[in-house]
């Protein structure tokens, strides 16, 4: 009691300015800005037309305004001072909880009993808090220096989240889960295909760019020669590169029935695969490269003097010593190719770009948020599942 007294006297006695968290501030102003000014959801007549943003006022019922409004603004309040972080890190799971909840209570409240043409989506204020509560988050995962483990633990706690609210129906009002009902079959399908598409591209990446990493490490001639020529493939832009694949596969398909037989044409996936597969070479021939130059030297002298042959001082020492980076450069691909998968819609490559463009093609800004919501998410996880690999094989605690 005597500690816990003195402590409490000690922060009492800093001055007021010392007490305050600064980017606790800026989240706070943040939130502050975003329930005065944005709107918390947009009213559409129907799928196309321009809507009428909604305050939170006006957007829910009193009640559950009131109630929303309290937690935001005590979640505001503690982020501004120096808590704990694990209180910051349940306040903004709080936050991010409630926000959503209140969102699916919108369509019940404002669209007219038996009209099914009024869409509801969510506006600038949701999207702007939801920010501020995950850099809430985000910051204090970073304070709590939690493992590898307990992030992607929460991760899938986030994951389990999402998707019971999803199945609960809560959000079935909403014009993104309206747009999800009309293309269910079609968005499994684009799933599969854009899931496909990077996860392909990157184990051909890793198949080729590990070799030729290696011997790059080995040659200083075929790596002056190799590094320069990824680095001009990696300038093209992403539409250009697809473009570029679509006129030599077209004629060999034209060329070789065999080729056309099996899928390789001059629209589709074929291009789309090879253009991601040339983007995610450099990465990884890369950072193969850096990762084996940073093995020390003493190390492979000791393999040597223990006897090891060339091939087992690279499998058994350099390799294992290189991982951290050479995971770090797969890293960088797979987030980089769950991005770069989107743009291969245009030429018939699938994926969730799918519904990105025919949302666009329509002004049906809900369809466009069908296609990229998933694809960020892919993206957040991999890059979080990814992280936590490397941090294991640096030795990092669970």
């Amino acid at each position: 009691m005597t500690e816990r007294a003195g402590a409490a006297r000690g922060l009492a006695a800093l001055p007021a300015a010392r007490r305050l968290d600064k980017l606790g501030i800026a989240i706070a102003g943040l939130i502050a800005v975003t329930l005065w000014l944005l709107p918390f959801a947009t009213f559409k007549a129907n799928r196309i037309v321009s809507g009428k943003g909604l305050g939170l006022a006006q957007a829910l019922e009193p009640a559950a305004a009131a109630a929303g409004l309290a937690v935001f603004t005590g979640i505001a309040l503690l982020a501004v001072l120096r808590t704990a972080p694990a209180w910051r890190l349940a306040a903004a799971a709080i936050g991010l909880a409630v926000l959503c909840f209140l969102v699916g209570l919108v369509p019940a409240h404002v669209v007219p009993a038996g009209n099914t043409l009024a869409r509801i989506a969510p506006a600038a204020g949701f999207w702007t808090l939801f920010f501020a509560f995950a850099i809430l988050m985000a910051d204090s995962i970073a304070r709590l220096a939690l493992g590898p483990v307990a992030r992607v633990a929460i991760l899938g706690l986030g994951a389990a989240a999402a998707l019971a609210l999803l199945a609960s129906g809560a959000w079935g009002g909403l014009s993104i889960m309206r747009e999800f009902a009309n293309n269910a079959d079609g968005f499994w399908r684009e799933a599969g295909r854009h899931v496909a598409l990077a996860l392909g591209s990157l184990a051909g990446a890793v198949a080729v760019g590990l070799p030729l990493g290696i011997l790059c490490h080995r040659s200083a001639a075929l790596r002056q020669i190799t590094l320069p020529v990824l680095n001009i493939v990696q300038t093209i832009p992403s539409i250009a590169m697809y473009g570029l694949m679509m006129v030599p596969l077209g004629l060999l398909a034209a060329k070789v029935p065999l080729a056309a037989s099996l899928g390789i044409r001059g629209i589709g996936a074929a291009p789309a695969l090879i253009a991601l597969f040339l983007y995610s070479l450099l990465p990884v021939v890369a950072n193969v490269v850096v990762g084996l130059a940073q093995v020390p030297a003493t190390v492979i002298e000791a393999a040597r003097g223990m006897g090891m042959t060339a091939r087992q001082r690279l499998f058994l020492a350099e390799l294992p010593l290189a991982l951290p980076l050479i995971l770090t450069g797969i890293r960088i691909v797979l987030v980089q190719n769950m991005g770069l998968v989107t743009i291969a819609a245009l030429i018939g490559g699938g994926g969730f770009g799918t519904f990105v463009f025919q949302g666009l093609g329509q002004s049906a800004t809900d369809l466009v948020l069908l296609g990229a919501v998933p694809t960020i998410a892919l993206a957040f996880a991999a890059a979080i599942l990814l992280d936590a690999a490397i941090d294991l094989t640096r030795g990092c605690p669970a």
